[in-house]
């Protein structure tokens, strides 16, 4: 079912975004609402964090309609719920049918995949604001990536950002004679090769042992059976991309059977969660996790003054308005939307893709502009056109002690310093 969010303008300033579209182009416009449509899961698996990422969108549109709109254009969105796959895909069709020209989703990177495709399929603007697989890959079908934004970190960044961080800061600090050896361990879906495979790459582009890759179903996967296995295979390091559920057992399994690890890291959607930590309390201790960073671990005097009132106004009123702290779902749901009606739709001339789309390639903010920290700078990829979101921002999180995680790198957004294993 279709809800229509109205987000009502209250022009209380003059200006605070780029100079936007031109009068010609809006003299019979100005008062309508620009509606953009969004794609989100509000039900089902993927209900919480896709919850939290639509309402970081909403209060978006609502600091953005409150610094004056888009040249006095209020932003509306118009929400249609997308809780599986296939459900993607009929989500897209009814916002283009509804007369939508960009799309705004969509936290599940399963999600991503059908509803992005279909979006470039249908002519419009795809805005991804949380998701991090290959979107490159999904849309293989044919589709054109030109008007594909991604404005969260890749998952292969993850993964590489993952073997980069116990490569350069964690070896040196090991006392092992030799180079440490390398496991990679990923669910084998669309979030998990990206991170997994991105992982891989980083250890042969570094030339370190790879010790071997375990793609795993985890519907299927019998953790005893894939921890023997990865005994066998003798790592020092164990990357692994997995889910909550999966991550805690693999995890669970690799203590009990007290594999002699140097270094587990994982990445988004479990090692980072902080259900990871409330569930395994000590047996998290020590993990690390590549991700992007929540709001409470932002602090705002490291960004640009902008970026940081934009941080202290959502912080509060995503507290006040569903009783929690902003989860790094909501955080990059905010960041993403500010990035795309606060600095992108101002520079368009009008709100058709093609615009929007040549909008987004122009627009380049240095690190810190944007609430979680971010930039905004977008190259295309080699396959199919997606553009990716060159100056996202990604964090090592580490499990310090018992059910408490801190961001132990990089140095500009550490709230503690790295707990050496």
């Amino acid at each position: 079912m279709r809800h229509t969010i109205v987000l009502v303008l209250l022009v209380v300033l003059a200006g605070g975004f780029a100079e936007a579209f031109t009068p010609a182009a809006f003299a019979t416009a100005e008062s309508r609402p620009a509606v953009i449509g969004a794609v989100y899961p509000t039900g089902g698996p993927q209900k919480a964090g896709g919850l939290d990422e639509f309402h970081g969108v909403e209060l978006a549109a609502e600091y953005v309609n409150r610094q004056g709109g888009v040249r006095g254009r209020s932003i509306q969105l118009s929400l249609e719920s997308a809780n599986s796959w296939d459900a993607a895909p009929g989500a897209v069709e009814r916002l283009h049918q509804s007369g939508m020209t960009i799309v705004i989703g969509s936290y599940g990177s399963t999600i991503s995949r059908p509803a992005a495709t279909a979006a470039s399929r249908l002519g419009m603007l795809f805005w991804e604001t949380g998701a991090v697989g290959d979107l490159s890959m999904r849309l293989a079908s044919g589709a054109s990536g030109d008007r594909v934004f991604r404005f969260a970190p890749t998952g292969a960044a993850l993964g590489r950002a993952a073997v980069a961080f116990v490569r350069d800061q964690l070896t040196p600090h090991l006392r092992r004679s030799g180079p440490l050896r390398y496991a990679v361990a990923y669910v084998d879906d669309p979030y998990g090769r990206a991170v997994g495979l991105g992982a891989v790459a980083e250890v042969k582009r570094s030339t370190l042992p790879l010790a071997a890759v375990f793609p795993y179903d985890p519907l299927r996967t019998n953790y005893d059976t894939l921890v023997d296995r990865i005994r066998q295979a003798r790592p020092d390091v164990l990357v692994v991309a997995a889910y909550l559920e999966d991550g805690i057992a693999l995890r669970r399994t690799i203590v009990r059977k007290k594999i002699p690890l140097a270094v587990n890291i994982g990445t988004s959607s479990s090692y980072c969660m902080p259900a990871f930590g409330q569930i395994l309390g000590e047996d998290a201790v020590g993990v690390f996790a590549s991700d992007k960073p929540d709001a409470a671990a932002i602090q705002p005097e490291r960004l640009l003054p902008e970026a940081a009132a934009a941080l202290r106004w959502a912080r509060d009123e995503f507290r006040r308005r569903y009783g929690g702290a902003m989860s790094a779902a909501g955080l990059s749901g905010f960041a993403g939307g500010i990035a795309l009606f606060g600095h992108v739709l101002p520079l368009a001339r009008d709100l058709s893709p093609d615009a929007v789309a040549q909008a987004a390639r122009q627009v380049h903010l240095p690190s810190g502009s944007l609430p979680d920290g971010s930039g905004l700078a977008f190259a295309r990829s080699r396959d199919n056109g997606v553009a990716s979101n060159l100056e996202a921002t990604g964090v090592i999180w580490e499990w310090i002690r018992p059910k408490t995680r801190e961001i132990v790198w990089p140095p500009i957004f550490a709230t503690h310093s790295i707990v050496f294993p």
